[in-house]
Protein backbone atom coordinates (compact mmCIF):
# COMPACT_ATOMS: atom_id res chain seq x y z
CA UNK A 1 0.00 0.00 0.00
CA UNK A 2 1.23 3.57 -0.88
CA UNK A 3 1.47 6.28 1.83
CA UNK A 4 -0.93 8.16 -0.41
CA UNK A 5 -3.52 5.15 -0.20
CA UNK A 6 -6.32 5.85 2.37
CA UNK A 7 -6.69 3.06 5.06
CA UNK A 8 -9.17 0.55 6.08
CA UNK A 9 -12.20 2.62 8.05
CA UNK A 10 -12.08 2.21 11.98
CA UNK A 11 -15.10 2.48 14.08
CA UNK A 12 -15.28 5.75 16.29
CA UNK A 13 -14.27 3.66 19.79
CA UNK A 14 -10.91 2.58 18.02
CA UNK A 15 -10.08 6.50 17.26
CA UNK A 16 -11.68 7.42 20.71
CA UNK A 17 -9.05 5.32 22.40
CA UNK A 18 -6.04 7.76 20.43
CA UNK A 19 -5.49 10.62 22.84
CA UNK A 20 -4.37 13.47 21.13
CA UNK A 21 -2.40 16.38 22.74
CA UNK A 22 -0.60 19.44 22.68
CA UNK A 23 2.70 19.39 23.79
CA UNK A 24 6.02 22.52 23.71
CA UNK A 25 8.89 21.54 22.95
CA UNK A 26 11.01 22.68 25.72
CA UNK A 27 14.65 21.08 24.09
CA UNK A 28 15.57 19.14 21.70
CA UNK A 29 18.65 17.03 20.28
CA UNK A 30 19.84 14.76 18.00
CA UNK A 31 19.95 11.24 19.11
CA UNK A 32 23.63 9.87 20.00
CA UNK A 33 22.95 6.54 18.32
CA UNK A 34 20.79 7.04 15.59
CA UNK A 35 21.60 8.90 12.19
CA UNK A 36 17.39 9.91 11.35
CA UNK A 37 16.26 10.75 14.71
CA UNK A 38 15.88 13.25 16.75
CA UNK A 39 15.49 13.30 20.97
CA UNK A 40 12.74 15.61 22.05
CA UNK A 41 11.70 16.49 25.37
CA UNK A 42 8.11 17.85 25.65
CA UNK A 43 6.17 19.66 27.91
CA UNK A 44 3.19 18.32 28.24
CA UNK A 45 1.00 19.64 31.03
CA UNK A 46 2.63 17.01 33.52
CA UNK A 47 4.82 17.91 36.06
CA UNK A 48 7.68 15.28 34.53
CA UNK A 49 6.69 16.28 30.94
CA UNK A 50 7.82 13.29 28.74
CA UNK A 51 11.01 12.61 26.10
CA UNK A 52 9.87 11.52 22.47
CA UNK A 53 12.46 10.14 19.75
CA UNK A 54 11.23 11.56 16.62
CA UNK A 55 12.29 10.38 12.75
CA UNK A 56 12.71 14.39 11.55
CA UNK A 57 16.37 14.91 11.49
CA UNK A 58 16.44 15.23 7.96
CA UNK A 59 14.28 18.06 8.24
CA UNK A 60 14.52 19.87 11.04
CA UNK A 61 17.23 21.17 12.86
CA UNK A 62 17.18 20.93 16.59
CA UNK A 63 16.88 24.28 17.34
CA UNK A 64 14.16 24.97 14.90
CA UNK A 65 11.55 22.94 17.19
CA UNK A 66 12.11 24.33 20.61
CA UNK A 67 9.55 26.89 21.58
CA UNK A 68 7.06 24.95 19.22
CA UNK A 69 3.75 23.48 20.23
CA UNK A 70 3.18 20.30 18.19
CA UNK A 71 0.89 17.45 18.28
CA UNK A 72 1.60 14.11 20.10
CA UNK A 73 -0.13 10.83 20.35
CA UNK A 74 -0.16 10.92 24.17
CA UNK A 75 -0.92 7.51 24.86
CA UNK A 76 1.06 5.32 22.61
CA UNK A 77 2.87 2.75 24.52
CA UNK A 78 6.81 3.83 25.34
CA UNK A 79 9.12 2.32 23.58
CA UNK A 80 13.41 1.67 23.39
CA UNK A 81 14.52 3.63 20.08
CA UNK A 82 18.67 2.96 19.97
CA UNK A 83 18.50 3.12 23.76
CA UNK A 84 16.66 6.16 24.70
CA UNK A 85 13.03 5.44 25.54
CA UNK A 86 10.18 7.39 23.55
CA UNK A 87 7.04 7.84 25.28
CA UNK A 88 4.54 8.76 22.61
CA UNK A 89 4.74 10.22 19.03
CA UNK A 90 5.10 13.74 17.12
CA UNK A 91 2.69 13.95 14.11
CA UNK A 92 4.24 14.93 11.27
CA UNK A 93 2.41 15.25 7.52
CA UNK A 94 4.53 13.69 4.57
CA UNK A 95 4.43 15.68 1.35
CA UNK A 96 5.58 13.95 -1.73
CA UNK A 97 7.77 16.70 -3.91
CA UNK A 98 7.16 16.79 -7.68
CA UNK A 99 8.67 13.63 -9.60
CA UNK A 100 12.72 15.53 -11.25
CA UNK A 101 12.48 15.53 -14.80
CA UNK A 102 14.82 12.99 -15.39
CA UNK A 103 12.58 10.35 -13.56
CA UNK A 104 11.99 7.59 -15.94
CA UNK A 105 8.92 6.48 -14.58
CA UNK A 106 7.31 9.87 -13.45
CA UNK A 107 6.93 9.09 -10.04
CA UNK A 108 9.10 10.69 -6.55
CA UNK A 109 11.04 8.13 -5.05
CA UNK A 110 10.69 7.24 -1.27
CA UNK A 111 13.02 9.79 -0.28
CA UNK A 112 11.95 12.68 -2.17
CA UNK A 113 9.41 14.11 0.49
CA UNK A 114 9.03 17.23 2.70
CA UNK A 115 8.22 15.83 6.75
CA UNK A 116 6.42 18.73 8.19
CA UNK A 117 5.63 18.63 11.95
CA UNK A 118 1.72 19.37 12.88
CA UNK A 119 2.02 22.32 15.18
CA UNK A 120 -0.75 24.87 16.60
CA UNK A 121 -1.78 27.89 14.62
CA UNK A 122 -2.23 29.94 18.42
CA UNK A 123 -0.50 29.04 21.90
CA UNK A 124 -2.67 26.51 23.84
CA UNK A 125 -2.04 25.28 27.39
CA UNK A 126 0.42 21.80 27.05
CA UNK A 127 -1.80 19.00 27.74
CA UNK A 128 -4.71 20.50 26.17
CA UNK A 129 -6.55 17.74 24.13
CA UNK A 130 -6.91 17.84 20.64
CA UNK A 131 -9.77 16.34 18.86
Amino acid sequence: MSSNEPLPNIDFDHFSKIDLRVATVTACEAHPNADKLLKVTLDDGTPEGRQVCAGVKAWYEPEALVGKQVVIVANLEPRKLRGEISQGMILAASDLKDAPAEATDGKPGPDERDVVVVTIDKPVKPGSRVS
